[in-house]
């Protein structure tokens, strides 16, 4: 009855907090996504108005997360994990191919990705591991939930998509981290990867496609193919750096308005974003991201739990990860990869994942009171 109480009790400041920078954040995406397709030819129903459609799915997401206690989630771990590893596999054999990938199970006029939504579920996964009995030793902290996590990872990069198998790993690193890791066992590890590193170099080049190699080297040398593969990460850069302080304003982007920047509603929304609002619209972004990320570490320091605060690092963890090395290879600091911008990039399925992923997390604030479960 107290659990009860607890779960239809109002939401306080914190919470409507949590919820206005989420609303805010997606508010300026769909603004960025309208502002570089609204001119778009050519497409059924307009890619603001799909994103729209998904927000309001993943809203719905967000409040079957909230509304079943976490603890029940996550006793589901397992059979959900067994159901997106059974969807990786169709995806091997009838999903849909776009640009070299198979990534997409296409269901009537929609898509959707189910390496997206295995992120979410892996964070349930070894949660729900790491919470069930004390764990010690090299074989149950690591070896285990690595176990746990490599079918996943190896089917994701079958398909490839290197983007989503980066964010396995580390979910699966955060986890560890938050569990507690021996400077021994650290050690251990640092010693053997650097020892193995040639060997794993050469294994994972070989294993590339050659699309992948060139975005590589496009990252060493920019120039290495400026009129191909090196093209999205030369324009991405023109377009941030010709935002300046102010921008162009909305429509105003050269860049991306006359479609020299690829992309620019997907994976390098944040160029588009930064061409039009330029730095101080750079600025306001970030804020609402770390404002974000901050809240969320709040809720995983003040988790009921251990099986809470895992749940919620695991969420900041993605969050984190998909931020920053968005954000980096629009900014050409890292070699791009396929990982779109929380909230911001178009998407069904990254959407809806990452609003199940903030409706957990809320989760795990609002019934740190409570008694029973």
């Amino acid at each position: 009855m107290i659990s009860r109480m607890i779960d239809e009790r109002r939401f306080d400041p914190f919470d409507w907090q949590f919820i206005a920078v989420i609303g805010a954040v997606l508010a300026i995406g769909v603004l960025s996504i309208y502002s570089v397709t609204y001119t778009q030819p050519g497409a059924s129903l307009p890619f603001y108005l799909k994103q729209i459609i998904w927000i309001g799915l993943g809203a719905v997401a967000f409040m079957l997360m909230l509304a079943v206690d976490y603890h029940k989630i996550a006793r589901l771990s397992y059979v959900l994990y067994a159901i997106v590893l059974v969807l990786l596999v169709v995806v091997l054999f009838m999903g849909k191919s776009s640009r070299g990938a198979q990534r997409w199970i296409p269901i009537g006029p929609f898509a959707f990705q189910p390496s997206e939504f295995a992120k979410l579920v892996l964070i349930l996964v070894l949660a729900s591991y790491y919470a069930a009995a004390p764990r010690s030793g090299w074989i149950q902290r690591v070896l285990i939930p690595g176990a746990i996590m490599l079918p996943g990872l190896l089917l994701i990069l079958k398909q490839p998509d290197l983007g989503s198998g980066l964010s396995f790993l580390a979910v699966y690193a955060a986890m560890l981290l938050v569990v507690g890791m021996r400077s021994k066992a650290l050690g251990i590890i640092l010693l053997f990867s650097l020892m193995l590193f040639p060997f794993a170099w050469e294994v994972m080049w070989n294993s590339l496609h050659d699309y992948q190699r060139q975005r590589i080297m496009t990252f060493v040398d920019p120039a290495y193919d400026p009129g191909g593969k090196g093209y999205h990460a030369l324009q991405s850069k023109i377009a941030i750096g010709s935002g300046e302080l102010l921008g162009k304003g909305l429509y105003g982007g050269t860049q991306s308005q006359l479609k020299f920047l690829p992309e620019g509603h997907t994976d390098f929304v944040f160029a588009v974003f930064a061409e039009e609002w330029g730095f101080a619209g750079v600025v306001v972004l970030l804020a609402l991201f770390l404002i974000l990320i901050l809240l969320s570490v709040e809720i995983a320091l003040r988790a009921k739990d251990l099986l809470g605060s895992l749940l919620a690092a695991g969420v900041v963890a993605m969050l984190c990860f998909c931020m920053v090395v968005n954000i980096g290879m629009t900014a050409g600091m890292f070699p791009i990869v396929g990982i779109p911008l929380p909230l911001v990039s178009y998407g069904g399925s990254a959407t809806v994942t990452t609003l199940a992923a903030l409706g957990l997390l809320l989760n795990v604030k609002r019934r740190r009171l409570a008694l029973f479960y």
